[in-house]
C-alpha cells in the first residue's frame, strides 16, 4: 500500500447541500458531509476501505456527549462531494501542485465506485455532481471535521 491515497475531509453537520447551475442536486439533514479527493494510484480497495471508515468513524455524540457513535449509528445522511483540489500536494511552495490528483476519468471512475457502495451500504446518501462547478453549504455541528485517507 502506498502512502498516497484517496482522501476525505469529513465534517458533522446540522444540514448541507450542493448546488449546482442554480439547482440542488444533493441535500441531507443530520448527518457527515464528505468532500473526497482522488489521488493517482488510487484504488476500488481504497475506495471500499474509505466507505468502511466514513460509515465507523464515531464523530457523533452519544448520551453522554462523548464522539462515540458512527454514522451507521445514527442513521444520519452521507453527502459524498467530489474536491479535485484535495488531492493536492500543498507541501512547497505557494500554489498547490496536482500531479498527484488522479486523472479525471480514473477520478470519475473511483467517485461512481464510491456512491455505489455507499448506496448499498447506508441510506440516506446524497452526492455532488463530478466535475461541475459546485456551491457547497452546509452548517458545520460543533464544529467537527477530520481527515480520513484509506
Amino acid at each position: 500500500m502506498h502512502d498516497r491515497v484517496v482522501i476525505a475531509l469529513i465534517q458533522r453537520v446540522v444540514r448541507a447541500s450542493v448546488v449546482v447551475d442554480g439547482d440542488t442536486v444533493g441535500a441531507i439533514d443530520a448527518g457527515m458531509l464528505a468532500l473526497i479527493g482522488v489521488r493517482r494510484d488510487d484504488t476500488t480497495d481504497n475506495a471500499e476501505r474509505l466507505l468502511e471508515r466514513l460509515l465507523g468513524y464515531r464523530i457523533f455524540a452519544d448520551a453522554h456527549g462523548r464522539m462515540n457513535l458512527a454514522l451507521r449509528d445514527t442513521g444520519g445522511g452521507l453527502l459524498l462531494v467530489p474536491q479535485f483540489t484535495l488531492a493536492a500536494d500543498t507541501r512547497k511552495g505557494t500554489r498547490a501542485s496536482f500531479s498527484s490528483a488522479a486523472a479525471p476519468e480514473a477520478a470519475r471512475h473511483l467517485f461512481d465506485h464510491l456512491v455505489q457502495c455507499a448506496g448499498a451500504a447506508h441510506t440516506p446518501v446524497e452526492t455532488g455532481r463530478f466535475g461541475a462547478d459546485m456551491s457547497v453549504s452546509l452548517v458545520n455541528e460543533g464544529p467537527v471535521s477530520f481527515i480520513l485517507e484509506a
